[in-house]
């Protein structure tokens, strides 16, 4: 009884080559990271404790007399002095935090076309981040009277920074969004620097020189 070519077993020093149970398709890393993103958004957005900003603005005027233009340059220079030590150190009694702590919760804004400063509080508290932002702006405005004779120009308060409604960090949804998004994008970019599989190379046989023939042909080729 002969036995079907699936029984007979493998020729003896041929290794047995196993077919692997599942091959995950080439594409894999794009849902992959897809999934791993929007996964880490989402739990940025629930985990991460919300920040809060409020604004507050400054205008320089110019007195009577002096060119309105300059106005513009020491609204640029005002707008430096925002993060100084002798203004935060002004302003730290008012905003309830040190020197060095507010220096990481204020920024300033100014345009090249426009005397106006913006100064921007953050805070994880809402009231806080107004607090802040006006502290700062009422300590920059004080200390430009100092000087306003000497300058020809008046730094004034032009609004008052008020407690936000919403926080400005990202909210559960649009994590989710923002980590899919980075999370497709590193997933693409594995799948170009992935080597693709090799191909094989086939190499045509040439059949060499005939062994037979007739007696004659083998003298003609001697």
């Amino acid at each position: 009884m002969t036995e079907s070519p699936e029984q007979q077993p493998a020729a003896p020093g041929r290794p047995r080559r196993l077919r692997p149970a599942f091959v995950p398709p080439r594409w894999w890393p794009l849902p992959a990271g897809v999934l791993l993103g929007a996964a880490c958004g989402f739990s940025y957005g629930m985990l991460a404790t919300p920040e809060y900003t409020a604004t507050s603005y400054a205008m320089v005027t110019a007195a009577k007399g002096i060119d309105p233009a300059a106005a513009v340059g020491y609204a640029q220079s005002y707008g430096r002095l925002v993060t100084s030590d002798a203004t935060l150190t002004y302003a730290k009694g008012a905003a309830g935090e040190p020197v060095g702590e507010l220096r990481t919760h204020v920024r300033s804004e100014t345009s090249p076309d426009s005397p106006m400063i913006a100064v921007t509080g953050t805070s994880a508290d809402r009231g806080r981040a107004a607090d802040i932002a006006n502290a700062v702006t009422e300590a920059v405005v004080v200390s430009s009277g100092h000087v306003a004779k000497d300058t020809g120009v008046t730094l004034i308060k032009f609004s008052h920074a008020v407690p936000p409604s919403d926080p400005v960090s990202p909210s559960a949804p649009l994590g989710t969004a923002v980590g899919a998004c980075a999370g497709g994008l590193a997933g693409g970019l594995v799948l170009l620097v992935r080597p693709r599989p090799g191909r094989r190379d086939v190499t045509a046989q040439v059949p060499g020189p005939a062994q037979g023939g007739t007696t004659g042909e083998r003298e003609l080729v001697r």
